[in-house]
């Protein structure tokens, strides 16, 4: 069989087409690959003795605060977690206690309460759309990962609620808090205030680090009432 100039030419154009989607798909999938927890190298972690973790709100990583109790898991206390590419938090959410607009740059969280609420829960997309829902005893939901979401308990009853998410070291980014460490001119121009009352924010509003559940000013939240997902 024979082939022109015009036929080899066509070939080749269509090999190189062919090798770029190749590499194009290749490089997709690393990037996928480095953008998650690696995968474990053993079944178990050799620095850690028992699988079993003990009561989290004595022997976690427990903050307290106005709103509630926080106590999360790390790979220093909790060493069974290496490499198992998750980790979890438990919380005990007092009536108007709020777990403030936050993202985790690592990873995807699912929450599940358990008990008392019912919470207000949400996330906004990049596309600034929000899903707000109420959540009762028994009910779970997704925060995808890099998300800003927040829960507030809009009941009468202390919220406990477990959440799980899919990396030993999520990181947890504060948005209002970390706004106000901007410089006050740009954090103006975000809030379209003036730089005077951004200062006062600034002077009221420090970065919740570690992150600690808070609970509303009086007149704010009533607990019981409202229970909405659009107030």
């Amino acid at each position: 069989m024979n082939f022109s100039k015009a036929d080899f030419k066509s070939n080749m154009v269509h090999g190189i087409v062919l090798l770029a989607c190749i590499y194009s798909t290749c490089l997709v999938l690393v990037q996928r690959v480095e953008a998650a927890d690696p995968d474990p190298l053993v079944d178990f972690s050799p620095n850690a003795t028992t699988p079993v973790f003990r009561n989290i709100f004595v022997n976690g990583d427990v903050s307290i605060g106005s709103g509630g109790v926080r106590a999360a898991l790390d790979i220093g206390r909790f060493p069974g977690l290496t490499s198992e590419g998750l980790t979890v938090v438990q919380f005990k959410m007092v009536p108007c206690g709020e777990n403030l607009p936050h993202t985790h740059p690592r990873a995807t969280e699912l929450l599940s309460l358990i008990s008392g609420g019912p919470l207000q829960a949400g996330f906004v997309d990049t596309t600034g759309n929000a899903q707000i829902h109420i959540l009762y005893p028994g009910d779970l939901i997704v925060f995808p990962r890099g998300l800003l979401h927040f829960e507030l308990n809009v009941g009468t009853e202390t919220a406990f609620y477990v959440s799980a998410l899919n990396s030993q070291n999520p990181g947890t980014l504060d948005a209002a808090g970390a706004v106000l460490q901007l410089p006050e001119r740009a954090a103006a121009v975000a809030f379209n205030q003036d730089i005077k009352t951004v200062a006062a924010l600034k002077s009221q509003r420090s970065y919740n680090e570690p992150p600690t559940l808070e609970a509303a000013k009086p007149g704010v939240c009533v607990p019981g009432q409202l229970i909405s997902t659009t107030v």
